[in-house]
C-alpha cells in the first residue's frame, strides 16, 4: 500500500471538499477555489472528520495514482486555507526588482544586467511583491493558492538570470546555496 496514499487528509475549518459526478474534486476555502480532475478509478470519502483516498486494486497504475492524488488534494486544502509563498533574491550590482502597475496590470520590472528591462506579468491568481531595503539585495515574494503555479512562476523568474558560480550574481531562491568556483589564477 502506498505510504503517502494511505495517510488520511485532515479537514480544516472553513474548507469544503466536494466530489462531483466524474471525479472532479472542488476545494473551497477562505482564499479561493481549486479544481482537480481525479483518476476515475480512485475514490475520496470522508471518515471520522478526515478525507481518505482509496484505490480499487493493487495494479501498478492504481498504486501510482494513489499517493499522487492524496498529495494533490492535501496541497489544494492547504492552498485555499493558508496559501503558498516562494521568496527570491536578486544579487548583483545594478540588479533591481520593482513591482508596479502598468495598464491596469501588476507587472514585475527587472533590471538584470541586460540592455533592456524585463517586464514579467504574473498569471491570474499569483501576487508578486518586490521589496528593496537600502544596503540589502532586492527580494521578490511570490504568493498564491496553487502550489504548482507558485513554483512555476518562481522558476520562470529565476530562469531569467540564474545564479552563476563565479561571482554568485543572478536570481536565486532565498534558501538556495550556490556552489562557488575559483576563477582563473594569474600567471606568475
Amino acid at each position: 500500500m502506498s505510504r503517502i496514499g494511505k495517510q488520511p487528509i485532515p479537514t480544516v475549518d472553513g474548507v469544503t471538499l466536494d466530489v462531483s459526478g466524474k471525479n472532479r474534486v472542488t476545494v473551497k476555502g477562505p482564499k479561493g477555489t481549486l479544481d482537480l480532475q481525479m483518476n476515475p478509478d480512485l475514490a475520496v470519502e470522508e471518515q471520522d472528520g478526515e478525507y481518505v483516498v482509496s484505490r480499487p486494486t493493487d495494479q501498478k497504475r492504481h498504486r501510482e495514482a494513489h499517493g499522487l492524488t492524496r498529495s494533490l488534494i492535501a496541497n489544494m486544502i492547504q492552498g485555499v486555507s493558508e496559501g503558498y509563498t516562494k521568496n527570491l533574491e536578486v544579487i548583483g550590482v545594478g540588479y533591481r526588482a520593482e513591482a508596479r502597475q502598468m495598464s491596469g496590470l501588476n507587472v514585475l520590472e527587472l533590471a538584470l544586467g541586460f540592455s533592456h528591462p524585463i517586464y514579467f506579468v504574473p498569471p491570474e491568481g499569483i501576487e508578486i511583491e518586490a521589496t528593496t531595503v537600502r544596503g540589502q539585495n532586492p527580494t521578490i515574494k511570490i504568493s498564491g493558492i496553487d502550489k504548482q503555479m507558485v513554483g512555476q512562476v518562481a522558476a520562470k523568474i529565476r530562469a531569467l538570470r540564474p545564479p552563476e558560480p563565479y561571482k554568485g550574481k543572478g536570481v536565486r531562491y532565498t534558501d538556495e546555496f550556490v556552489r562557488r568556483k575559483a576563477g582563473k589564477t594569474a600567471a606568475r
